[in-house]
């Protein structure tokens, strides 16, 4: 692997300025997260958006996704339910199959959320030249699916 890049950086120096500027963005996006309301957890947040993505997702699915234990998994999603975000449902294509399904009002607190996070990221992108704001999204694209290409789960680089 190339150690260097195209201006004689070392990996350290991008690791480390990638490192500084990430926890800017992730302050910025936890940020959003807290302007959410009802106030929830990281957690609960990233139960609600996973289930949107796959809707009727089943709890051993969601627990999956979140790396959490089903007996926790559950535990979370009877406060979810509690609090009128969450439904538990029969899955039509399976009887004995129960699924998880968003409310209209878990709904209208993921839309509020990812509005919120446009609202604070176009702020700083309209303070940003042009050319840095496509090298960015460039460069986040290009990051991402290195990440996607990697085996995190098992430990192994890519």
């Amino acid at each position: 692997m190339d150690r260097d890049g195209p201006l004689g950086d070392s990996l350290h120096d991008l690791t480390e300025g990638t490192t500084e500027a990430v926890e800017t963005l992730v302050s910025l996006w936890a940020r959003a997260s807290q302007t959410v309301s009802p106030r929830l957890s990281a957690l609960q947040l990233e139960a609600l958006l996973i289930t949107r993505r796959n809707p009727s997702i089943n709890l051993t699915g969601l627990a999956v996704e979140v790396g959490a234990a089903p007996p926790a998994v559950s535990r979370l999603c009877d406060r979810l339910e509690a609090a009128g975000l969450l439904r538990r449902q029969p899955v039509p294509t399976s009887r004995r199959e129960i699924g998880l399904v968003l409310t209209l009002r878990g709904n209208e607190i993921v839309d509020a959320l990812f509005a919120r996070r446009s609202e604070l990221f176009g702020d700083v992108l309209t303070r940003m030249p042009a050319a840095s704001r496509r090298e960015f999204l460039a460069g986040l694209e290009a990051f991402s699916e290195a990440a996607r290409a990697s085996d995190f789960n098992s430990g192994e680089q890519a």
